[in-house]
């Protein structure tokens, strides 16, 4: 026992006594000593029952109201932890799972992380501390925190990228048959070869997707050492974009096409074009990934596999609800629109 664990009248302190505290001291089970302090009973002697009581007063055991509320479903909150919420995809998502929880009387909260496993943890015991009933991790990074929620049994959806920790529920498309799309539409258009922009730092949904996109190109016959691949640092998926493009030009000259794995790559990649007096689509067709309701309004050029991202808020909850139940997790896969 540490000296931090005890109080200045000698008895441990609330915090660092738990149900496995009391078990040691009595000598019996956590399940009996949980099962006593939720007043059931039954299964328990009543010498049993009054040693367990005896030693919650003594050590000073109290409950946790967090895992009291996950327990029982009592809380009506839903915290969402999503990255980069400039970004329209985000947006889009965090959009539809709001709606679809505040039909079914849960309320959301959102938290940006910005792809920073520190604020990650941070917002996952704030949430914690919040007694939220669920949590929503759209584009999870590894860490600490994470590998403690899922320890725990807490109920979590993972949204757009899997479990970096691995398994676990998950809704999002099939980014490599995106990828694989992406590479059928360029070569029926007579392209040959493309290239790929992506992150440096890159996520598993998007190196999925160039992944695709390569093998796919590799199996109508194109030379893996023909296919481009361009990359930058960075979070901003715009600013990623023009680098990668920039690095892309100046190791070969433009292609005429590029996947770019995300819309916001695309218009980084678009900026440079423009500077270049580059003609876009004509020159140089550029095939992103996320359909953003705004590319009709300022992206006309682009063409894009449409993520039906409004349709992702239901999935996530019937997820939610098949582990507040006990069912077993699962992986959603949400159908992408083809390019035509």
């Amino acid at each position: 026992m540490t000296p931090r664990a005890i109080g200045k009248s000698g008895r441990l302190r609330h915090e660092s006594v738990s149900l496995a505290t009391v078990a040691q001291d009595t000598g019996v089970s956590v399940a009996t000593v949980s099962r006593i302090v939720n007043g059931k009973n039954g299964r328990a002697s009543a010498e049993t029952v009054a040693r367990v009581a005896e030693a919650i007063e003594r050590l000073g055991y109290r409950p946790s109201p967090v895992g009291r509320a996950l327990r029982r479903r009592t809380s009506r909150v839903v915290a969402m932890l999503s990255p980069n919420l400039d970004n329209p995809a985000m947006a889009a998502i965090a959009v539809s799972t709001e709606a679809a929880l505040r039909k079914a009387g849960y309320v959301m909260i959102l938290c940006d992380t910005h792809d920073r496993p520190e604020l990650q943890d941070d917002y996952l015991q704030a949430m914690r501390d919040q007694l939220v009933a669920g949590y929503v991790l759209v584009s999870a990074v590894r860490s600490k925190g994470l590998e403690q929620t899922l320890g725990r049994g807490e109920p979590v959806v993972f949204v757009a990228r899997r479990n970096p920790l691995g398994g676990g529920p998950y809704v999002g498309i099939d980014n490599r048959a995106a990828g694989a799309d992406a590479a059928d539409f360029m070569l029926a258009r007579g392209i040959e070869r493309p290239a790929v922009l992506l992150a440096a730092e890159n996520a598993s949904s998007t190196a999925e997707r160039a992944a695709g996109f390569v093998d796919r190109l590799v199996a109508h016959g194109v030379p893996a050492d023909a296919i481009r691949r361009a990359s930058a640092p960075g979070l901003s998926h715009i600013e990623i974009g023009y680098a990668a493009a920039r690095a892309l030009v100046a190791g070969g000259g433009w292609p005429r096409g590029v996947l770019c794995v995300s819309d916001m790559i695309a218009y980084g990649a678009y900026r440079l074009a423009a500077e270049s007096d580059l003609a876009i689509p004509r020159d140089c067709a550029l095939v992103g990934v996320d359909g953003n309701a705004i590319n009709n309004w300022i992206a006309p050029w682009l063409t894009s596999i449409r993520i039906p991202y409004e349709t992702f808020g239901q999935h996530v909850l019937e997820q939610l609800r098949s582990q507040w139940s006990g069912a077993e997790a699962s992986e959603v896969y949400v159908p992408h629109q083809p390019l035509i």
